[in-house]
Order: C-alpha cells, then sequence, then structure tokens
C-alpha cells in the first residue's frame, strides 16, 4: 500500500504561504497584507492568531486583491484610481495600514522596502 504525503497546514488563524495570488508581485503584496493584519491584531486584540474581526478582514483583503481589475499592473492601494474596499472597510484596512506600515521595517523589512519600491514604480493604467 502506498504512502500518501500529509500537508501539514499553517498555524491556527494563519493564512499559507500559497496566498491564491497568480503573480509573485500580487502574492508579495498579500503577504505583506497579511503581515500588516497579523502586527495590528496581536498589539490592538492580543493573542497570537487572528480575531474575528481581523480574520474577516483578512480574507476581505483577499478577495478584494484577487478580483482587482489591474492584475499584476495593479498600484499599491494608495495610488490607485479604483476604491474597490467597501467605505468602512476602507477606513479599518487604513487604520491598520497606518499604525502596521512603520513597524513593517522592524518586523518584515524587506517587504517593507519592497512595498515602498512598489509604490514609486509607475504602473499601467487600464
Amino acid at each position: 500500500m502506498p504512502l500518501t504525503p500529509v500537508k501539514v497546514g499553517p498555524e491556527p488563524g494563519h493564512q499559507s504561504e500559497d496566498v491564491g495570488a497568480a503573480t509573485p508581485r500580487r502574492a508579495r503584496e498579500r503577504r505583506t497584507v497579511q503581515a500588516m493584519i497579523r502586527l495590528f491584531c496581536r498589539f490592538h486584540h492580543g493573542g497570537r492568531t487572528l480575531c474575528a474581526e481581523c480574520q474577516a478582514l483578512d480574507e476581505y483583503a483577499a478577495r478584494r486583491l484577487d478580483g482587482c481589475p489591474y492584475g499584476d499592473g495593479k498600484p499599491v492601494c494608495l495610488h490607485c484610481p479604483v476604491h474597490c474596499y467597501a467605505p468602512a472597510r476602507r477606513e479599518q484596512i487604513r487604520q491598520v495600514m497606518r499604525w502596521a506600515g512603520p513597524r513593517m521595517l522592524w518586523r518584515h523589512p524587506i517587504l517593507a522596502i519592497r512595498h515602498v519600491l512598489d509604490g514609486r514604480q509607475k504602473r499601467s493604467s487600464r
């Protein structure tokens, strides 16, 4: 009888590294948003896993990123002409990014620097 491989999942409350984005840039952007939400939640809500509110925001952000009409040419959210987030969610993610952004340099320096560089690149308009 052949052995079947056992897939070991991520920590409870965390997404796996395979974030479902089609391209490396979108996958990196997804990891960046996840890292920001985790930092924010850990400091503001305590615990090692995401609370229900932050988990819902993380899932919402993933759906918005996966459905982005700009595809791989997507600008960073700050420079995007299309506001795809609902107003309440947009305010929520803005608070997360405002708080977590400066702290990303200490906790996730490569993601933070790549995000800044992505923001400075010109992207194709649709």
